[in-house]
């Protein structure tokens, strides 16, 4: 059983009139694959608010609050809105347990999964903009995610990953890395990809993206992470 979203937005401190809505925003499509008859939607379209929203907000952020030039404040909403940060946010909130997905989705660890957990926060702040408002989701953005600016200007992680460790493998190594395609899934619109990151034979590490740059930079990334320079 599904834990009640009525705790969830305790969780949000926002109580939703409309409860469609926010039930909507956990809705995965794979789950109306299963559930044809099912009164919502899938929550892509909130995604797609969420994702023109959270940017603005994030935006507006950086542009108020810092004086540099473009080029880095474009990294640095970069390294806030990337699928691994939403991700992890969207861990610390729960929200994998609240979706409604697939039995097939389930056991591949859909609830779990980067991509999904990113796209659903997104969605989540979707459905914010329209219940409550720019201002009650820009105060929502602002507290759980970027709170993280700091962090991320302190370890400098608003670098390009791809970048990164190609200057250290190249010094350490003497080796470029390659990336190769390990998986794609899920249908043309939707896909979701796995990217693998090699030195020589040797797999360093994989990333997961909605396109195969997005995924070789979240291989780069974890690479880094591996490698204790992340």
């Amino acid at each position: 059983m599904k834990p009640n979203l009525a705790d969830f937005e305790k969780k949000l401190g926002a109580a939703f009139k409309d409860k469609d809505l926010l039930q909507q925003v956990f809705v995965h499509r794979s789950y109306l694959n299963e559930h044809p008859k099912f009164k919502l939607d899938h929550n892509e379209r909130l995604e797609f608010l969420g994702d023109a929203v959270l940017e603005l907000i994030v935006t507006e952020y950086l542009y108020i609050n810092y004086k540099n030039p473009e080029g880095e404040l474009t990294n640095w909403r970069s390294a806030l809105v990337k699928g691994e940060m939403l991700s992890k946010v969207s861990s610390e909130l729960a929200i994998g347990n609240y979706l409604l997905m697939s039995k097939g989705e389930q056991r591949s660890g859909g609830p779990s999964r980067e991509l999904i957990l990113a796209n659903t926060f997104e969605a989540l702040v979707g459905a914010l903009y329209l219940e409550t408002g720019y201002k009650t989701a820009q105060k929502f953005v602002q507290k759980v995610l970027i709170r993280y600016l700091d962090e991320i200007l302190t370890n400098k992680l608003y670098q390009d990953s791809k970048s990164r460790l190609q200057e250290w493998s190249q010094e350490h190594r003497a080796i470029t890395p390659t990336y190769r395609l390990i998986s794609e899934i899920g249908p043309d619109h939707s896909k979701e990809f796995t990217v693998g990151v090699y030195l020589d034979k040797e797999l360093l590490s994989e990333g997961a993206g909605s396109s195969k740059q997005k995924a070789e930079q979240q291989a780069a990334f974890n690479a880094l992470k591996k490698l204790k320079l992340a």
